[in-house]
């Protein structure tokens, strides 16, 4: 089936409500978000290692450690889990300046309840991980501070990437001829199912299910990756990002596979082991940190897609231009 990809005159409403082309933003704020985005990603690796080293109880109390709000004496699993704790309130305080930054000079109104909802983001993990430790990493606690934390993670890449200085909601798009599943809902799938298999992740490393679900669903993940990418790279081609979002998923969800597959065989190897091995440690906080990387780059295939690419549901008013390269 041949792809008209033709560009809009009047172009589709933004999904996320922009009317209009958004205002320039300072690079300031843009290059602040990236860092902030940047800071949470090593945030995530943090708490990787906290899980991989097992040193979720190694500070037995919250918000206190050892009764005192003062810095105890950073060696062995304390290392991880206070490090872990410095870290966030780190990452909350710079979020709540972001926010109000946010507030007070950015003029989109979605915007400003997205930093709002990362504020409250980023408030709720550190009462889930406080919950964690005070009652004994409860699996669906710990697991939902795992997912809440990827949750953030992505509230933070949205953000920086919609700030950039050429980004715009009302831009013109191409037309998709009308197919089911659409690029836009199978890019909210492959995210969604990106998702989950994080969740599902988690819920191993917490020991609340077998390998079997987590297998399943990175099988499930590779085969929407490998379709969404075929799709873009065979109709899109020219569209220079959509295009390189689409390769670098499929990059990511290649070593993620493999980053599994090495830390099975290494979990089986130490299975007697009496404590976390090094080599077991390195390969699965890097299993997480991919893995949020993985997710990261859906959300960002996503809002490519849906700024790009029109709903099949609103076919152009009237096409001009040559067409923009799709491919049969």
């Amino acid at each position: 089936m041949a792809e008209t990809a033709t560009t809009n005159i009047q172009g589709a409403v933004s999904p996320i409500g922009s009317t209009g082309a958004p205002p320039a933003l300072s690079r300031l704020l843009h290059g602040y978000l990236v860092f902030l985005a940047v800071l949470t990603f090593f945030l995530l690796i943090a708490g990787a290692l906290v899980t991989s080293n097992d040193a979720g109880l190694s500070v037995p109390d919250w918000p206190t450690s050892f009764g005192s709000f003062g810095m105890p004496r950073m060696v062995g699993g304390v290392l991880y889990e206070h490090g872990h704790r410095m870290f966030a309130a780190t990452v909350g305080l710079l979020t709540v300046i972001m926010a109000v930054w946010i507030w007070l000079k950015e003029p989109r109104r979605w915007m400003k309840w997205l930093a709002g909802a990362a504020v409250l983001a980023v408030i709720a993990q550190g009462v889930l991980g406080g919950i964690t430790v005070l009652f004994y990493l409860p699996l669906f606690v710990s697991t939902g501070h795992a997912a809440l934390g990827q949750t953030f993670f992505c509230i933070l890449v949205t953000l920086a990437v919609t700030t950039q200085k050429d980004w715009r909601w009302d831009g013109p798009r191409i037309d998709e001829s009308p197919v089911f599943p659409s690029l836009r809902q199978l890019a909210v799938v492959v995210t969604g199912s990106i998702f989950v298999q994080l969740i599902l992740g988690a819920l191993y490393r917490h020991n609340g299910i077998s390998l079997m679900p987590h297998a399943i669903g990175a099988i499930v993940v590779a085969i929407l990756a490998l379709w969404i990418a075929v799709r873009i790279l065979s109709r899109f081609m020219t569209e220079d990002r959509l295009s390189r979002a689409a390769k670098a998923l499929i990059a990511l969800v290649a070593g993620q596979v493999f980053l599994g597959v090495v830390a099975f065989i290494l979990r089986m190897q130490f299975h007697d082991a009496p404590q976390p091995m090094p080599p077991l440690v390195r390969v699965a906080t890097a299993h997480v940190a991919v893995g949020a990387l993985v997710l990261a780059q859906s959300v960002v295939l996503a809002l490519h897609v849906f700024r790009r690419v029109a709903s099949p549901a609103k076919p152009a008013v009237g096409p001009v231009g040559a067409e923009q390269g799709a491919r049969p």
